[in-house]
């Protein structure tokens, strides 16, 4: 056994010692790169602090050498601009007319008579009830009436017999107002019985549901073959379409605000609403401003404004559907409340007016292009025009370019502000 062992190892012995010899090889290998690696890249380095050495004096000195002077700026004049005055508000389209069709007698419902979502006409039929119990009615109503009619008839003769025997010894003033007693009382049951038809006959035409304005009609809520009473609920809903208010909160001090500008041009006739709708598409009517709550409202102190506007058919109406408008009931909207008249005020570009803490204000520069800061109060104003209402005269400069680099009592270098790109 122990010679098989050595027998064993004596034959193995090369491969190992081969296998040592390989890897002190190698790895005397890669310490050799790695020291001729480290070697490179000090040169590099070398290489790269004397190139850097040698850029930054040129660059100090370029950097030093530099000319001196006063800022460039760009500048424009206050001068007059015409301008619609615009105030913006959130608000929301509202019907005029809403109304709930609701039975008014109890029976089945019979048909459904219009479309559903489709615009009805005042006086439609929209649905019918089961009219046999009425019809019925009505006749025993009619027959009462023929009863009472002619019990009625026989009275006044009665009467008429025992007033003409009351002057001959066979009268008897009893028998006279006891005529008249039965007679009034038979007309009394006549009115009674055609009161009753009337009744009945109303009843019977309340079997024809109709639409009492011209709008849009929703879907029914009860369908044919089921009971309907006045304590069902609405069957439907009809909503007027055209024309359609639009209300919006107004602050008070705006509204003030607006009555004190247009007081002098005929007050809030003299503006005009128009409206975009809720994906920004401005509408294409123009509305006016019919009434104004005459109350603030405590939670948000604003006062409630309603204008009314057109709201047409879109394209050519066709029976049997769906009539498109572009107004629609409860949509929110962007209100405009303009000016018809445009206006005339001194203004300058939007992007020259600054503000801060102590308000808005302008650079302004002087005769010896001094930058002096100047606060100004703004008018109604818009995106792109600033409306001067006090701070500035006609003719001065302001700073529309450069404002960065404008400090208040330095020299600059004024010169015209470019025009806007596109």
């Amino acid at each position: 056994m122990r010679a098989f062992f050595v027998q064993t190892v004596m034959a193995r012995l090369p491969h190992l010692v081969m296998a040592r010899l390989v890897r002190a090889t190698c790895r005397r290998t890669f310490l050799d790169q790695v020291a001729r690696s480290s070697r490179a890249m000090t040169g590099v380095v070398g290489y790269a602090l004397a190139f850097g050495m040698l850029i930054i004096p040129l660059t100090s000195s370029a950097f030093a050498q530099a000319p001196g002077g006063p800022p460039a700026v760009g500048v424009v004049k206050v001068d007059q601009a015409t301008i619609t005055e615009t105030s913006e508000f959130v608000g929301r389209v509202q019907a005029m007319q809403r109304v709930a069709l609701t039975a008014r007698v109890t029976a089945f419902l019979d048909e459904r008579l219009f479309v559903e979502g489709a615009e009805v006409h005042a006086g439609d039929v929209l649905y019918r009830l089961e009219r046999p119990p009425f019809e019925a009615d009505v006749a025993n109503k009619e027959a009462a009436v023929a009863d009472a009619s002619a019990r009625l008839a026989n009275a006044t003769i009665q009467l008429d017999r025992a007033q003409k025997l009351l002057n001959t010894p066979a009268g008897q003033r009893s028998n006279v107002d006891d005529a008249i007693a039965a007679q009034r009382s038979q007309a009394a049951q006549l009115s009674g019985s055609q009161a009753a038809l009337r009744q009945s006959r109303i009843n019977l035409d309340y079997t024809e549901i109709r639409a009492p304005i011209d709008g849009q009609i929703s879907r029914t809520s009860i369908t044919p073959g089921n009971v309907v009473s006045p304590s069902t609920g609405p069957l439907a809903m009809i909503v007027s379409q055209d024309p359609m208010y639009v209300t919006f909160p107004v602050s008070v001090r705006l509204l003030t605000d607006l009555r004190t500008r247009y007081e002098g041009r005929g007050g809030l006739n003299a503006v005009q609403v128009k409206v975009k709708l809720p994906d920004g598409t401005p509408y294409d009517q123009v509305g006016k401003i019919d009434y104004i709550d005459p109350s603030v409202s405590p939670g948000t102190d604003t006062i409630l404004v309603r204008a009314v506007i057109a709201n047409p058919v879109v394209g050519t109406a066709q029976p049997g559907r769906r009539i498109e408008r572009k107004l629609i009931d409860g949509a929110f909207v962007t209100v405009s409340v303009e000016g018809i008249e445009p206006v005339t005020a001194l203004a300058v570009p939007r992007a020259a007016v600054m503000s801060d803490q102590s308000g808005n204000y302008v650079f302004v520069v002087g005769a010896d292009n001094k930058v002096e800061r100047r606060p100004v109060q703004l008018g109604q104003s818009t995106p792109a025009l600033a409306i001067i209402a006090g701070g500035l005269k006609q003719g001065e400069t302001v700073i529309l370019e450069g404002l960065q680099r404008a400090r208040p009592g330095i020299q600059v270098n004024p010169g015209p502000a470019g025009p806007k790109p596109g």
